[in-house]
């Protein structure tokens, strides 16, 4: 009887660590292996797992430099400076700097960005989750990304996927040039 009770202790814990297991957070998350990539940021950088990401502080007036393609493979703008981002003054850079610019928790996607005649403010928030959004403009064309989290959930686990899979788009875009 004694082993019977354990035995069916066993299975009922055996149960329990399955349905334990945390399906809130991507398993398996590939890490960007690519190049080194060089990402101007705009605000506190992010934790990340990758070695090969270097992130270089500016401020929203450096957009305005010349040249920033030779500089940079990217420039990520952070929560706390997306209304300001957003300014008329910016959206040509956006369109015509030559580089992927990504809106982190950005709840407008992109759009806000590269019209000049619209304020951050005026655009509702997207009921989408998405993360971050990006964009690229090469000449006429753009191009723009959004980047969500495994099942909508905000988590360690999952941001740190999401920016594995931002540092991909921006290679294949610098490698597309």
């Amino acid at each position: 009887m004694k082993n019977k009770s354990i035995l069916i202790l066993l299975i009922v814990l055996s149960i329990l660590s399955a349905c334990n297991s945390n399906k809130n957070e991507i398993k398996d998350s590939p890490l960007y292996k690519g190049k080194e990539l060089t990402i101007g940021i705009i605000g506190k950088p992010p934790a990340i797992r990758e070695e090969n990401i270097v992130f270089r502080k500016m401020e929203l007036k450096g957009l305005s430099e010349k040249n920033l393609a030779s500089k940079f493979n990217s420039v990520f703008i952070m929560k706390e400076h997306l209304s300001e981002a957003a300014k008329a003054s910016y959206a040509s850079i956006y369109r015509n700097s030559g580089i992927p610019f990504f809106f982190i928790e950005s709840k407008k996607s992109y759009i806000p960005f590269v019209l000049e005649d619209a304020d951050y403010e005026d655009f509702s928030d997207s009921k989408s989750g998405y993360y971050a959004s990006g964009y690229y403009q090469s000449g006429e064309e753009g191009r723009h990304w959004e980047f969500g989290l495994y099942n909508d959930k905000v988590n360690k686990v999952n941001i740190l996927d999401a920016y594995s899979r931002i540092f991909k788009t921006i290679e294949t875009v610098d490698n597309g040039k």
